[in-house]
């Protein structure tokens, strides 16, 4: 069975709790760990921390976040994908931003970790991004069968 979601909201960093908690409640049908809840949070939470403090850092007018998930259940477990797009002003040099520790923010208190942490706590990762269009992150998170975790465990 798939299910799907889709969230539009303003990129101002009210809502940043609101996108991470939304999409974890979202992957609930999932049946994820506690930790594999607290990854998608984490991970969710830097993509949208990074449209608002990034993306849109010198845009006038309405600056848009729009989330969209898909919930996928299979016979060994189930996977959740999450698209994070915005319309801000790209990336530069994806390269160079996917590096560790590399921000734009030098003088800010930024660490430069937000794509790393994304890659870390999720199974799946990538970035499109064009200059003056926007940039898009997708990520997956697999989730075992209950039954195949307490085998493991």
């Amino acid at each position: 069975m798939k299910n799907y979601m889709k969230l539009e909201l303003l990129a101002v960093s009210e809502n940043e709790g609101f996108a991470r908690n939304a999409v974890a409640a979202f992957a609930l049908s999932l049946n994820p760990t506690v930790s594999e809840l607290s990854d998608i949070k984490t991970a969710v939470s830097e993509a949208v921390t990074n449209c608002i403090v990034h993306a849109y850092r010198h845009a006038d007018g309405e600056q848009k976040i729009v989330i969209e998930c898909i919930a996928e259940e299979g016979k060994d477990g189930g996977i959740l994908h999450i698209a994070i797009a915005d319309q801000g002003c790209g990336i530069d040099n994806l390269t160079q931003a996917l590096t560790p520790f590399f921000t734009t923010l030098e003088g800010d208190e930024r660490s430069g970790m937000g794509f790393t942490i994304m890659q870390t706590f999720m199974s799946d990762f990538s970035v499109k991004s064009e200059k003056g269009k926007g940039t898009t992150v997708r990520m997956s998170k697999r989730f075992a069968l209950e039954s195949a975790r307490e085998n493991i465990g």
